[in-house]
């Protein structure tokens, strides 16, 4: 579908799941937030839910943390 690049010895190679910019907290996943939100047809709230609380422990720590808990409160409030 056009996902790969053909230029050779670039990162545009790879697929867009093979490469992560600034950083590898989510691809090192066995299964990456991105691919899990979108099979499970997550909305943006419950995606940035299970994205922040995924890479806490490897990027932000209690600033991911706190931004769950903010999502958490917005889905009870527009949900």
């Amino acid at each position: 579908m056009g996902s790969k690049s053909h230029k050779e010895g670039s990162n545009l190679s790879k697929s867009a799941l093979d490469r992560q910019v600034q950083g590898n907290h989510y691809k090192n996943f066995k299964i990456q937030p991105i691919e899990f939100i979108t099979a499970n047809k997550l909305s943006f709230i419950q995606g940035n839910i299970i994205k922040y609380i995924c890479r806490y422990d490897k990027k932000n720590g209690k600033k991911d943390i706190d931004k769950v808990i903010h999502y958490c409160e917005l889905l009870k409030e527009l949900e």
